[in-house]
C-alpha cells in the first residue's frame, strides 16, 4: 500500500475525532451542568478532573508522536489512537458537568473555560495532523502539542472554590481600573501643548490655536483631574470589596455561594467602564462619551451581604467633582 493511501485510510479515523470533539467542546461551552441531589463533594471532583485532564495531555502526546515521523500508522492504529483520544475528551467533559451551579456560577464558568481551552487545544492538534500527515513532527505540530500541554497545566491555578474565583474575577477588575490610570497618568506626564511658550493673545471666544486633535486643551486638563478622581475612586471600591470578600466571604452555605457571584455580577461592568471612560478622555476629547462613562460609573451601589462586617455597614463615600455639571457638584459614589 502506497504511503498516500496509508495517509487517506488514518485520516478517516482522525476527521471522526476531530468531529467529535467539535461536538463536545460546543456542548461545554453552551450546556448546563447536572442538577446537584445532596451533598457535593467538591474535593473528589476535583481530584476526578486532574485525572482526566492528565489523561488528555497523555493522549495527545501519543497522538502527536505517533505523526512526528514517518511511517504514518496503519488505519488500525490510527483508529486505536483516536478512540483513545476520543475516550479522553469525554471523560474531561462527563467530570466537568458534574460541577452544579450551586458550588457557584463563577467558579463553574472558570473551570468551563478551562475545559473548552483545552478542547480547542486538541482539536487545533489534530486539524494540524490532518493536514500534513507524511510531513513529520513539523513546528506547528510541536506549538500546537505544547498548546495542549499549556491548557491542561492551567487547571493547577484554577480557583478552588467560589470564594477564591470571586477573588480572581475582582483582581482582574482591579487590573483592568489600574491599567487605565497608569495609561492616563503616563499620557499626561508625555503630552504638551506645542503652542505652550507662546503667548495667548486670543480673545475669549476666538478659535483655539493650533492642531487640538493631538493634544489636551486647558479645559481637557480640567475635566481629566476629576475623571481620574472617580477612576481611583473605583479602583479604591475594588479593593475595599475584595478585602471585604477575603476576610468575611465564605461558601458554607448556597445563600452565600450566590450572594459571592452577586457580588461579582454587580461589579463586573465598573472596570470596562473605566476603561471607556480613559478612552474617551484621549485628546480629541469625546465629551459626550466622557459624559456617558462618567454617568454610568457614578452609579451608586450599595450590597448588603455576609461580606460586610459590622463596622463595614456604614457607606465609604468618595467625592469628586463632576465634569459633566458645575466645579461645585459632588457625585458620591458609596458601596
Amino acid at each position: 500500500m502506497s504511503a498516500d493511501n496509508s495517509a487517506e485510510n488514518v485520516s478517516v479515523p482522525l476527521r471522526n475525532l476531530l468531529n467529535s470533539i467539535q461536538c463536545v467542546r460546543d456542548r461545554v461551552r453552551d450546556g448546563e451542568s447536572n442538577a446537584s441531589n445532596g451533598a457535593f463533594n467538591l474535593s473528589n471532583f476535583w481530584d476526578s478532573l486532574n485525572q482526566a485532564v492528565k489523561a488528555v495531555s497523555q493522549e495527545a502526546t501519543k497522538l502527536s508522536l505517533a505523526f512526528s515521523k514517518p511511517p504514518v500508522p496503519s488505519q488500525q492504529d490510527g483508529e486505536k489512537l483516536a478512540e483513545s483520544m476520543q475516550k479522553s475528551i469525554l471523560t474531561l467533559s462527563t467530570v466537568y458537568y458534574w460541577l452544579p451551579k450551586s458550588q457557584g456560577v463563577s467558579l463553574r464558568r472558570q473551570v468551563r473555560d478551562a475545559t473548552v481551552e483545552v478542547l480547542e487545544g486538541v482539536e487545533q492538534l489534530v486539524e494540524v495532523i490532518l493536514s500534513s500527515p507524511l510531513q513529520g513532527l513539523s513546528q506547528e505540530q510541536l506549538m500546537s502539542t505544547g498548546g495542549v500541554w499549556s491548557a491542561c497545566d492551567q487547571f493547577a491555578n484554577l480557583p478552588r472554590d467560589n470564594k477564591a474565583a470571586v477573588l480572581l474575577v475582582l483582581s482582574s477588575y482591579i487590573g483592568v481600573v489600574k491599567d487605565a490610570l497608569e495609561e492616563i497618568e503616563q499620557a499626561l506626564s508625555e503630552a504638551h501643548d506645542p503652542f505652550g511658550d507662546v503667548l495667548a493673545d486670543e480673545e475669549e471666544g476666538e478659535e483655539p490655536r493650533g492642531n487640538q486633535d493631538t493634544y489636551w486643551s486647558e479645559r481637557d486638563r480640567r475635566v481629566i483631574g476629576p475623571c481620574q478622581g472617580l477612576m481611583k475612586a473605583s479602583a479604591a471600591c475594588l479593593r475595599k470589596l475584595t478585602a471585604a470578600v477575603k476576610a468575611n466571604g465564605n461558601v458554607g452555605t448556597g445563600q452565600n455561594v450566590a450572594q459571592l457571584d452577586d457580588l461579582a455580577d454587580i461589579t463586573k461592568d465598573i472596570s470596562p467602564g473605566v476603561d471607556d471612560l480613559a478612552l474617551c478622555l484621549y485628546p480629541p476629547m469625546d465629551y459626550s462619551g466622557v459624559d456617558s462613562n462618567v454617568r454610568h460609573t457614578h452609579k451608586d451601589t450599595h450590597t448588603h451581604t455576609h461580606t460586610h462586617t459590622h463596622t463595614s455597614q456604614a457607606h465609604q463615600h468618595f467625592l469628586c467633582p463632576s465634569p459633566a455639571h458645575s466645579p461645585s457638584h459632588r457625585v458620591v459614589v458609596k458601596y
